[in-house]
């Protein structure tokens, strides 16, 4: 594995390896066993969109791994500042072991990969999220046991998580739902692909999504850049909502998952967020797990 630039690169196959280690990569913190992996190695970190736990969780999984992690803000880089991506991908690739890049556009982590050397990780795009998802199946494998048959409701904005969310589910074998509002659907390429690999459905209705479901998850209305646009997505939105009625058609052992910030009485209640507090804040600590596999399966040669 080179690269991981989106899901729908990866097998199966490739998806449980990196589970698996990651795995053992928590084990191992757990109980103070040294991983020094990646020694030696430097990982840069360029962040075109801000995040608490994107930043943390790459430092100190590069950290617990031996290596060293590189912070570079878009105030640091003349990349938007007039020198092409092409050419900062290759001045970078004679730095650099690997970058792990959250931006806008999908096409300039893709462009990264294609023009530099070293091995590329999208932190985020306006695309897709990867390592939220990997964390995401390695929490519900955690809780459940198993990903394959088990039904994976997402309820609100067809973003960047639901469109991983669709490609990490069917991959694994889950059946997926999505509810979202006409006109908020998840990409359709993804959603065709879904449909012809899987068990797919995306509705407006939420209780009918959420019916017999083993997993709920849910994002927030407006993502970061949709700021100007909160207060119309609001009413929009307005009953997109994990609450008790969902979880009442969910099965009775449903898990509730999040990927934070969450902003309680939207998305969801206050009290579904804190009744399942425990499995949202393991999928919080998952990322850092899930992404040290990542580095590790990306960057160890």
């Amino acid at each position: 594995m080179k690269h991981l630039l989106k899901l729908m690169d990866l097998s199966e196959k490739e998806i449980v390896e990196i589970l698996n280690l990651a795995d053992q990569l928590k084990y191992e913190k757990k109980n103070g066993i040294e991983h020094h992996i990646l020694k030696g190695k430097t990982l840069g970190l360029i962040f075109e969109k801000s995040s608490t736990r994107t930043r943390v969780s790459f430092e100190v999984g590069m950290y617990d791994l031996g290596g060293n992690a590189l912070f570079l803000s878009s105030r640091d880089l003349q990349i938007g500042r007039g020198e092409p991506v092409q050419d900062t991908a290759r001045v970078l690739s004679r730095y650099l072991d690997g970058i792990m890049i959250r931006t806008y556009a999908q096409e300039e982590v893709e462009d990264l990969a294609k023009y530099g050397s070293i091995p590329i990780i999208n932190g985020l795009t306006d695309y897709c999220h990867p390592c939220q998802v990997l964390a995401d199946l390695m929490t519900i494998r955690e809780h459940k046991g198993v990903l394959k048959g088990k039904k994976l409701c997402y309820i609100g904005d067809g973003n960047n998580m639901t469109n991983s969310l669709i490609v990490g589910g069917i991959k694994m074998g889950m059946e997926v739902s999505v509810a979202c509002p006409h006109g908020y659907e998840p990409d359709a390429e993804l959603m065709k692909w879904a449909a012809e690999n899987g068990t797919f459905t995306c509705t407006e209705s939420v209780l009918e999504a959420a019916k017999e479901a083993d997993v709920l998850y849910t994002d927030v209305w407006a993502s970061m850049g949709q700021e100007a646009e909160a207060e119309e997505r609001k009413k929009i939105f307005a009953g997109y909502q994990i609450n008790s009625d969902v979880m009442a058609v969910a099965h009775s052992d449903a898990m509730v998952m999040h990927c934070l910030p969450a902003h309680r009485g939207e998305e969801i209640t206050d009290d579904v967020l804190e009744a399942h507090a425990d499995e949202i804040f393991d999928e919080a600590e998952n990322r850092l797990h899930a992404q040290k596999a990542v580095l590790v399966k990306c960057m160890l040669k």
